[in-house]
C-alpha cells in the first residue's frame, strides 16, 4: 500500500508516546525511578494498549509512565533524538513531531521553556545524524485548564523561531476551544501554522470552531466531521488537512472498528486526509502498520492511499523549498 516513488510523511506523531520502552528502563534506572516492570515485554502491557480502552483520556493515562521518566532535561532531549532516529527507521522522509511541554514538565516540576529548548536540541540532532527534515508543533494540554495552557504557551513562545505551529490536546469534550480563542490569537500572531486536536471526543462544532474562529489550516483526527455534509464542504473548499490515526482511532473507541472509519469517506469526499500515527509507542505500531494493515482494513484501495501520501505533502507546515526537497527524496 506504500508507494515508494512518494514520500512516506507522519504528520501527527506525539514524542510523549513515542517513547522506546528500553529507554525508560534505563531513565528510571539511573534517576531511581519506579516502573511497575523491570524488562520491556513485562512493561509493554502497562504502556501500551491491548484491546479497546473506555475513551480517550484512558488512551491518554498510558503515556504517564512515559513522562514518570523523564526526570531531567538530558532525558527530554534524548526522547526527542530518539523519536526522530526511530522515524529515520521507519523510512520516514518528512516528520511532524508533536509535543506538549506541560505535560513533560509535570512529573518532577521542570521548568517548561527549559523543556521546549531540550526538545529543539534533541530532534536538531535527530536530524543532523538521520536527514530526516523535522518540524516541531507545540502543543497545550487542555486536560489541565486554561492558565496552564497559557503557561505552556509562554513556554514554546522563548523558543518561538524553532517552532512551526500550535497544537491544543488533551481532553477535548471538557475544555472546548472557545476558552482558548486567545491562546491562539497570540500563537497566530507568532506566525506560527495551526493545528487543532478536534472530532475526536466531542462533535463537529468543535471541528467547525477550530477551522473558523481559531485559524486552524489542519485538523488532528476530526472524526466528527463525517456526520456533517456542509462541514465536510467547507473543509474541502478550503482546503483544510485532516490528520487521521487510525488505529488510535479505535483504541479510543472514537470510531467502533477500522471497518467502519471514516477516512475513505474523507478521500471519496476529495478532503486533504493524511494517515499517520499519533502514539506509535502506546498503539504498538509504525507508520508502515498504519498503510499495510490499518488500512486495507479500513477500506483504503492502493490509489487511495497514495492519495494520502499526495496529501501529506501537500499539507505539511513547510516552505515550497522544503517540500520540493522532501519530493527529492524519492526521485
Amino acid at each position: 500500500m506504500i508507494d515508494p516513488t512518494l514520500p512516506f510523511i507522519d504528520l501527527h506523531r506525539h514524542l510523549e508516546g513515542s517513547v522506546r520502552l528500553e529507554t525508560m528502563l534505563e531513565l528510571a534506572d539511573t534517576h531511581g525511578l519506579k516502573l511497575p516492570a523491570n524488562t520491556v515485554e513485562a512493561l509493554r502491557p502497562h504502556v501500551e494498549m491491548r484491546g479497546l480502552t473506555g475513551n480517550l483520556m484512558e488512551f491518554i493515562r498510558k503515556m504517564d509512565w512515559m513522562i514518570h521518566v523523564l526526570a531531567d532535561t538530558d532525558a527530554c532531549r534524548r526522547v526527542a533524538r530518539e523519536a526522530v532516529e526511530d522515524a529515520a527507521a521507519e523510512g520516514i522522509d518528512y516528520l511532524e513531531l508533536r509535543f506538549s511541554p506541560g505535560f513533560m514538565a509535570r512529573p518532577h516540576r521542570l521548568r517548561i521553556p527549559e523543556v521546549v529548548a531540550a526538545v529543539i536540541d534533541g530532534s536538531r540532532a535527530g536530524e543532523r545524524d538521520t536527514g530526516v527534515k523535522t518540524n516541531l508543533i507545540g502543543i497545550m494540554s487542555r486536560t489541565y485548564g486554561v492558565d496552564e495552557c497559557r503557561l505552556e504557551l509562554e513556554g514554546l513562545l522563548t523558543h518561538r523561531e524553532h517552532i512551526t505551529a500550535l497544537d491544543l490536546a488533551g481532553d477535548e469534550a471538557n475544555w472546548p476551544g472557545h476558552l482558548f480563542h486567545e491562546h491562539f490569537r497570540l500563537g497566530r500572531d507568532a506566525g506560527w501554522h495551526v493545528t487543532v486536536h478536534a472530532g475526536e471526543a466531542a462533535g463537529q462544532d468543535g471541528v467547525r470552531y477550530a477551522i473558523e474562529e481559531l485559524g486552524a489550516t489542519r485538523i488532528g483526527h476530526g472524526i466528527r466531521a463525517a456526520e456533517d455534509p456542509t462541514l465536510l464542504a467547507l473543509m474541502r473548499d478550503r482546503g483544510i488537512g485532516l490528520e487521521v490515526n487510525l488505529t488510535s482511532n479505535v483504541q479510543t473507541r472514537t470510531v467502533p472498528s477500522l471497518a467502519t472509519h471514516p477516512l475513505a469517506l474523507f478521500l471519496n469526499e476529495g478532503l486533504l486526509a493524511t494517515i499517520n500515527t499519533d502514539d506509535p509507542c502506546v498503539s504498538g505500531i509504525d507508520l508502515r502498520h498504519e498503510f499495510e494493515v490499518a488500512a486495507p482494513a479500513a477500506g483504503i484501495t492502493p490509489e487511495m492511499a497514495r492519495q494520502a501520501q499526495r496529501n501529506a505533502l501537500e499539507i505539511a507546515f513547510v516552505t515550497p523549498t522544503e517540500r520540493a526537497a522532501i519530493a527529492k527524496r524519492r526521485k
